[in-house]
Formats: C-alpha cells, structure tokens, sequence
C-alpha cells in the first residue's frame, strides 16, 4: 500500500495530473454503476429502485449527465482553476461523461434505441474515451510529437504525415485503429498500408476495377475481421448487456406496425362499407317492389295489368326492353374501394318503373383486395 501511495504521489500529484487522473475515476465509476442500474431494472428486480418517472415521463441518465457536465466545466472556470476545486470538478465532470456516452447512440439516432444494435455505438463511445483519457493520463501526446523549439518542421512533418495515416484509415473501415492513432502514430500507419474492409468507402472507390484485391479483402474479412468481430459482440454483450432481437423503440418497427395498423383500418372500413351498402341495396330493392306491386320474392303481380295495357300498371315508364335497361342503367350499382355505394335518385312525383324481372338479381360489383 505504501508503495502505491508512493506511486501515486510521484506520478500523478508530482506531474499535476489529479484532476485527470479524478475525471478518468468518475467515468469509469458513473459507467459502470448506470450500466449495472439499467441492467437491474431490465432484468425487473423488485429490491432496484427502477426508473425515474415524476408524472409518467421517463427521464432519461443523460439529463443528469448533462447536469454534472455544466456544474464541472462552469465550476472550473468559476474558481479560476484553484485546487482543491479544479479536482472536485474534474470528478464531478468525469461522471457527466460517463452518464451521457452510456446514451450516445440516443443523442446520435434521435431514438431510445438503447438495448438495440444501434445501441452498441454508446459502448464505444464509452471505451474509446476510456481509452483517450487513459493515454493522456499515462503521457501520451497526440498525433505523437511534442513541441519544442528545435524541431519546428520536424513536429509539423510528423503531425501531418499521421493526420493523412489516420484519414486514410478511417477511410478503409478501420475505426479502432485511425482513433487510436491519434495517440499512437504507429497504429495509423499500420491500418493505412494494410487492405481496405469490403464494405468501406476506400473499398468502393479503389477496389471496384481489381477483383484481385477486392477478393483478397472479403477472405480476409472472413477469416480475420469476422472473429474479431464476434469477441468483440461477446465483450459488449458481458459489459452492456444481449440487446434485443426485434428492438420494441425502432423507426422501423413504428414505421411496420403503422402500416399493418392502416391495413387493417382500412380493410375494417371497407367490410363495413360494404354491408353497408348491401343493406342499402336490400332495402331499396324492396321499396322498389312495394311500389310496383311486384313482390320480393320475384312474383310479378303487375304483369297481367301491364299486358292488358293499363298504364297505371305499367308505371307510366317507357314500355319494351329498352325502357327497362334505361331503369337498370340508373339504378346500377356504382362501388368504389373506401366509399359507398350510390343509387340513382328518382325525381319527385314521377311514378316508379316496372319491376324486374323475377330471374334477375341485382348485380353487385365484387371489390377486389
């Protein structure tokens, strides 16, 4: 114990690196607790408090994450820096960071995506500020070089040629490496002389004319990259948590139910629409027979009138087959997918036609789905 007391005052108070060595604390410590609460209440533990909903609103760590962010960095200002205030504000904006990168994929996609795919990008978020602030702690300078007086062009040199590294390694769909080259210039340039992944940019623009290369990269993606990326899968599932298989939150399963919602609305208003106007239908065709004299069933009470030639029998309507489609034509059925159906509408005080006839049904136009 004495020996790292030792330690820790030769290295870390000695050098004026509390307040680092403080915010790196805080993150870790506000990480790993809110990852172990979210993770409880998941799992719906009756003894964990569970989330905060004053009124029903689910207040999500970040608010209070930006909370410790804004009374850190206001406080150092506020206090000029002083000790020992510089390391009280450096632990409380150390726990700000923590809180608010566990929910960096929220910030990213607008969406509680939190126990989804797109939530893994808050994991790495996290670790690579971890990682940067754990490097600056240990000495580590970015982009590699340190100032000094003598080697002027030398430091601009070197910052340039590891900025380019780093580019072009992103470019090639290494994120890992060209973040971390920003510490480390080697890593940089390792990542910027080897091959390109598959489905990166560098990869579209430069392999589409060499099937060699291009072929070389998608065996290496399947023997190298793809088990990197499962130990990967396996040490975020341990740290946050298995996310779920269908995300209950996603724009896609909103966007899905909204439509298997308006089929059915829609298929629930066309049912009723139609029986609707079957009913309609029914009851004019009655209303039709009660008027004519001809009765429902299809009996035609009026047709021994109509061929002794009484015109009240007949209905005042024009005689012979083409007076009966002119009738049948306006009081066709009109069906429209969505909308009832609409009847031609008889003028008042002109005596209704001629019945049909009794092994004629009435036509209904079938909807197609």
């Amino acid at each position: 114990m004495t020996t790292l007391l030792d330690g820790y005052r030769e290295h870390i108070v000695a050098t004026h690196k509390q307040p680092l060595f403080l915010l790196l604390v805080g993150f870790i410590t506000s990480f790993v607790f809110i990852r172990f609460s979210v993770r409880m209440i998941r799992a719906q533990v009756r003894w964990w408090p569970g989330n905060v909903t004053p009124g029903g609103l689910h207040i999500h760590h970040m608010v209070f994450g930006l909370g410790f962010l804004l009374v850190g960095g206001i406080g150092v200002f506020a206090t000029y820096g002083g000790h020992p205030w510089i390391d009280v504000f450096g632990l409380l904006f150390g726990i700000g960071c923590g809180l608010v990168l566990d929910e960096f994929a929220l910030i990213l996609h607008l969406d509680d995506v939190y126990w989804s795919e797109q939530g893994r990008k808050s994991v790495d978020a996290v670790i690579f500020g971890i990682l940067f602030t754990g490097l600056l702690l240990v000495g580590y300078v970015p982009l590699g070089a340190e100032p000094t007086g003598e080697t002027r062009w030398g430091l601009v040199t070197v910052i340039s040629v590891n900025a380019l590294a780093m580019i072009v390694t992103l470019l090639k769909g290494k994120v890992w490496t060209g973040l971390l080259g920003i510490m480390v210039p080697g890593l940089s340039w390792i990542g910027a002389v080897r091959l390109a992944r598959p489905s990166s940019p560098w990869a579209r623009w430069r392999y589409a004319r060499s099937p060699r290369r291009r072929a070389r990269a998608l065996r290496r993606e399947r023997l190298l990259h793809r088990r990197a990326d499962q130990a990967r899968t396996w040490l975020f599932d341990l740290i946050a948590g298995t996310p779920d298989k269908v995300p209950a939150h996603h724009p896609a399963a909103h966007r899905v139910a909204e439509r298997m919602a308006a089929r059915a609305s829609a298929h629930l208003d066309a049912h009723a629409a139609r029986a609707l106007s079957r009913r309609s239908a029914r009851l004019a065709d009655r209303r039709s027979a009660a008027g004519t004299g001809e009765h429902p069933s299809g009996s035609h009470r009026g047709a021994g009138a109509a061929a002794a030639g009484d015109p009240a029998a007949a209905n005042g309507g024009p005689a012979g087959p083409a007076g009966r489609q002119d009738r049948s034509q306006q009081r066709r059925r009109v069906v429209s997918a969505g909308r009832s159906r609409t009847y031609a509408v008889r003028p008042t005080g002109q005596p209704p036609g001629p019945g049909r006839h009794r092994w004629l049904r009435p036509r209904t136009r079938r909807m197609s789905r």
